[in-house]
């Protein structure tokens, strides 16, 4: 590049709050429990998509096209942070349960998931392998401590990394 850009520049990804599966191998950490539901998503007046959660089935309003969901904090080794992992996919959910369920795996919170994703659209394809039990590093710990996530708020439409403003603080 005749020396614009330093050598082996690329250009940086927008960091995102939420892990998505890319092509390959990811790999992460469970970091605590899950919420579940139902998820379905709506246009919005800026020609933009936007979110909406529920507890259960009874809330869905009719028409909706909703995905039972599990969305749980998760340390991503990729991109080196926690995010939020969202999974709809059943497959990997019946994979999941599988491990739960078994005596010899039983809280994906010890221990490390790779999913290896291959295919696009009606032809993804997606395998899970448990990695072997260990404790997980005090650094990943730490940042779990230090990130603010209410998953709670995703039944809402609020913002899980943001912490809501205390009223009495104000005044």
């Amino acid at each position: 590049m005749d020396n614009f850009l330093p050598e082996n520049y690329e250009v940086p990804e927008k960091a995102s709050g939420y892990m998505r599966f890319k092509n390959g191998v990811n790999r992460f950490r469970v970091l605590d429990h899950a919420i579940i539901g139902y998820e379905w998503w709506e246009n919005t007046e800026d020609g933009g998509r936007k979110p909406f959660r529920v507890h259960n089935e009874t809330e869905i309003p009719a028409g909706a096209e909703a995905k039972h969901f599990w969305a749980f904090p998760v340390w991503n080794y990729d991109d080196k942070k926690v995010q939020i992992l969202e999974i709809t996919q059943s497959t990997i959910q019946k994979m999941m349960m599988a491990l739960i369920a078994n005596k010899k795996w039983g809280s994906p919170i010890e221990y490390d998931i790779v999913i290896s994703k291959t295919g696009e659209k009606l032809e993804t394809e997606y395998q899970l392998t448990p990695d072997p039990k260990e404790p997980l590093v005090p650094e990943i710990t730490k940042a779990y401590k230090e990130t603010y996530i209410d998953l709670q708020a995703l039944y809402s439409g609020a913002n899980p990394f943001e912490k809501p403003v205390d009223p009495k603080q104000n005044g």
